[in-house]
Formats: C-alpha cells, sequence, structure tokens
C-alpha cells in the first residue's frame, strides 16, 4: 500500500469536506423551503381549528392563543342541529353519482380505449358539458326535477352530478384500459368467452386500482359541488356546502359554527386526497395522450 504524506492526505480531504457541506447546506435549504411550503398550507386549518374552539366573544380577537377552549361549538353543530343529517346527505349524493358514473363511464372508456371510434375528436367530445356554465342547465334540470317529484331531494342533485362527472369518469379510465394488454382478453374470447364476459371477469379486475381512484376523485368533485344542491335541494336535503353557507346568517357570520363544518368537510377530502394522487395527474392526462 503507497504511504500519503500528511499534508498531501489533508489537501485531498478538502474537497470532500466541501462537498459534503454542500449537500448539507442543500439539504437544509430544501427542508426550511418544505417548512415554509407546509406552514402555508397547514396555517389556514390552524386558523379554523383554533376558532372552533373559541368561545363566540374571543372570535373577534386575531389572537392565535391566550383563550380558554370550548367545545360549544362542536356539541351545538353536531348534537343539537341538523347538521349531521346534512353530512349524511352528502355521504348518500356522491355514493349514488359514484355508483352510476363508474357503472356508465367504465364501459364508455373501454369502448374508447379499444375500438378507436371517433378519434381523440370524440374523446374531446365528451367533455362539452365541462365548457359550458352550470346556470345554463339548472332550468331545465329545474323543470324536470319539478315534474318528476324530485325537487328539493338528494336524487335530483345526484342526477345533476352525473351530467358532468360521469364524462370526467369516463376520461379518467381510458388511460388505465389502454395499459391493460389486449392479449389477456383475446384469450378469455378464444376459451369461450363474450367480449361482455372478457370484460368483466378480466378487464375490470385488472382495471381495479383506476376504478378505486376514479371513484375516490368523482366522489371528491361530488363532496364538494354547491351550485346544483344550492339549487334543487333545500330543507332536509341540503348538502355541506349548503349547508356550511347557511352559517352566514341576517345577524352575520357564526364563525364558531361555521368553522366546525368547515373541518367536517375537510378532514374526509384530505384523506382521500391521498389515495387519488397517485393517479390522478396519470388519469387526466392519460386520455388524450392515446389515441
Amino acid at each position: 500500500m503507497i504511504g500519503v504524506s500528511r499534508p498531501l492526505a489533508r489537501m485531498l480531504m478538502i474537497p470532500r469536506k466541501g462537498l459534503a457541506a454542500q449537500r448539507v447546506l442543500s439539504r437544509g435549504l430544501h427542508f426550511g423551503l418544505l417548512l415554509v411550503a407546509a406552514a402555508g398550507v397547514l396555517f389556514p386549518f390552524l386558523w379554523i381549528f383554533l376558532a372552533s374552539l373559541k368561545p363566540p366573544a374571543e372570535l373577534a380577537r386575531p389572537a392565535l392563543l391566550g383563550f380558554w377552549p370550548t367545545g360549544a361549538n362542536w356539541a351545538e353543530v353536531w348534537l343539537s342541529s341538523p347538521f349531521p343529517r346534512y353530512f349524511l346527505n352528502s355521504v348518500v349524493v356522491g355514493t349514488v353519482t359514484v355508483i352510476f358514473a363508474l357503472w356508465v363511464g367504465a364501459p364508455a372508456a373501454y369502448a374508447f380505449s379499444r375500438f378507436r371510434t371517433g378519434g381523440t375528436a370524440l374523446r374531446f367530445l365528451i367533455l362539452a358539458a365541462q365548457m359550458m356554465p352550470p346556470a345554463l342547465f339548472i332550468i331545465p334540470f329545474f323543470l324536470m326535477a319539478y315534474y318528476t317529484g324530485l325537487l328539493d331531494t338528494i336524487w335530483a342533485v345526484a342526477v345533476a352530478h352525473l351530467t358532468f362527472i360521469a364524462p370526467l369518469v369516463t376520461w379518467f379510465l381510458i388511460s388505465f384500459f389502454e395499459d391493460i394488454p389486449r392479449d389477456l382478453e383475446e384469450q378469455a374470447m378464444v376459451d369461450g368467452c363474450t367480449r361482455w364476459q372478457a370484460f368483466r371477469h378480466i378487464v375490470l379486475p385488472a382495471a381495479r386500482p383506476g376504478l378505486s381512484a376514479a371513484g375516490l376523485f368523482a366522489f371528491v368533485m361530488s363532496w364538494n359541488e354547491m351550485f346544483y344542491a344550492l339549487m334543487l335541494a333545500g330543507g332536509h336535503s341540503k348538502t355541506l356546502p349548503v349547508a356550511i353557507a347557511g352559517y352566514w346568517t341576517f345577524r352575520g357570520v357564526e364563525l364558531g359554527k361555521m368553522s366546525v363544518a368547515i373541518i367536517a368537510a375537510v378532514v374526509p377530502m384530505l384523506i382521500l386526497s391521498f389515495f387519488v394522487q397517485r393517479f390522478l395527474v396519470r388519469g387526466l392526462g392519460g386520455g388524450a395522450i392515446k389515441g
């Protein structure tokens, strides 16, 4: 082993120490930027949570701390008001919308991915409803709901949600079906399955992650929608966005109760977002990439 003098060894170690210092500095800078970004995102949630614990006399004060927390707002919203019913209404509307959106969107997306009918132009055509303002459809929806007896019910809201969620679910699922090899269903049809049986027993199980992501994405959209829910439902058929807006009364904004309602509406969506984010960009962008 060739010996190296101490001065030379020290000279050789200087670049390594400098590189290590640069790495530590870079990691520290990245970590600091992430902390700043996280603080900017989490601060509104912290503010709303603290507002939900403040008594009415403390809500007008901007200080974050220095108050005695109380659970009166939580008890009044969940135990002494119809808010739990409104929460359940949103769950039912979102669930019904997801079921029918997948029931319609999955076969449509499969047809787009396998038969190439209409090309890319027809794929964009299914999103035409997204290019028009909801106010354009509200009068026909209102009249249909009135004459069918569905006005002021959650079912009218679910039908209205399907008009813009089902096309997005179809668009979302196209790329997932295109990633499934055709050899699987062709082999099933060689063994005696029809096209529909191959779709049900081979393609749908293989596309289960995409179906789950599309369903969660559709549920989030239905959960957050307010315009149709405000115009087509009322009274006991309100959904969460309408119920939250209801805390803005002629006496002023009931900040404590509204903060509780906002937290109840946001937390489930934050949990679902962790499952959706992995497939969201791929689903929305993939529908137009292949064609």
